[in-house]
């Protein structure tokens, strides 16, 4: 037998790394070899009860001990991925319960629906007061007399009888408009509204005074005279009782009366024959509107504003 040395010493020859098995697979072999020991066991012969039971047991628990890891294993990680999934269940939970919530106060909008069709309505009640109908104006008369104003009449009662008496009790009377703010009132209440298809078109009548004669004629109505104001007013009163018996201002006339200045046409170097009427707008001279669209006795306010004449005629007329 020849000796060692030291190369042949087990320290110095190299060492294999061993690989052991894993869980699952150490179980299976395990239970292969109990039930081949059980085989060969039978084989040789009897064997006391006791320890063949308990190895029966055994190999029948085996399998179920291996199922138990693999759902232990399984269960572990579902539980590792139910944080995650749980916060989007109960964000879908709280959005089916605000969904619901949601459908009663579906009334909401139905009360913003007649809310908004509430202020439509105004707003179109509103537009139909702006576009009011004004009355039918089939007659206008422009009456200026000569020279003067409504003031003045109004100051000397017993110049003018019939101004202060009888016209202005049945008129109405707006003390702050000019000659021009009664003319262009006029004007504008016969187009004001246009006329039925057929039928007769509105009539603006102007009617000036007779100026006062020259020289000595002329003395009992000189301007700047009482007599000036007597005559403008007897003139007025004759023209006013002819208008107001016909039929066609009983039917839709208006007379609107102011003061101008009235001339001689030879003075004024025009055909002889001619008057001339000169509209101011200073001073006032005051304008009274008689109609049976006006009210009677009424002391207006209202300014006449040349840009929308129409306001005027909406605020005056009825």
């Amino acid at each position: 037998m020849a000796p060692q040395t030291e190369h042949d010493t087990p320290e110095s020859q190299p060492q294999k790394q061993v690989r052991t098995p894993s869980t699952r697979w150490a179980a299976l072999l395990a239970a292969a070899m109990l039930g081949i020991g059980i085989a060969v066991g039978a084989a040789i012969g009897p064997a006391p009860q006791s320890s063949l039971g308990a190895a029966a047991g055994l190999a029948q628990r085996l399998p179920l001990l291996i199922a138990g890891i693999d759902s232990h294993r399984g269960s572990a990680a579902a539980a590792s991925t139910t944080p995650e999934e749980a916060p989007a269940a109960v964000e879908a939970t709280v959005t089916k319960r605000r969904k619901r919530k949601a459908k009663p106060g579906s009334s909401t909008p139905a009360a913003e629906s007649t809310e908004s069709s509430s202020e439509e309505s105004s707003s179109g009640d509103e537009t139909k007061k702006q576009t009011k109908k004004l009355p039918t104006v089939k007659n206008v008369w422009l009456i200026e007399l000569a020279g003067g104003s409504f003031e003045a009449a109004l100051a000397q009662a017993s110049a003018a009888p019939y101004i202060d008496g009888q016209l202005l009790p049945q008129a109405t009377l707006l003390k702050g408009w000019s000659a021009l703010d009664g003319s262009a009132f006029a004007s504008e209440a016969a187009i004001a509204e246009a006329p039925v298809a057929g039928s007769t078109p509105p009539l603006l009548h102007s009617i000036v005074q007779p100026p006062c004669p020259e020289g000595a004629a002329g003395a009992s109505c000189a301007a700047e005279t009482p007599g000036q104001l007597t005559a403008a007013d007897e003139f007025l009163k004759a023209t006013v009782a002819t208008i107001t018996g016909t039929s066609t201002y009983k039917e839709g006339g208006l007379i609107v009366i102011t003061f101008a200045t009235v001339g001689i046409a030879t003075q004024s170097e025009l055909p002889a024959g001619a008057s001339t009427a000169t509209l101011t707008y200073q001073p006032p001279a005051g304008v009274a509107l008689l109609s049976p669209l006006t009210k009677a006795g009424q002391r207006s306010s209202v300014a006449f504003n040349p840009t929308s004449p129409r306001q005027s005629l909406e605020k005056l007329l009825h």
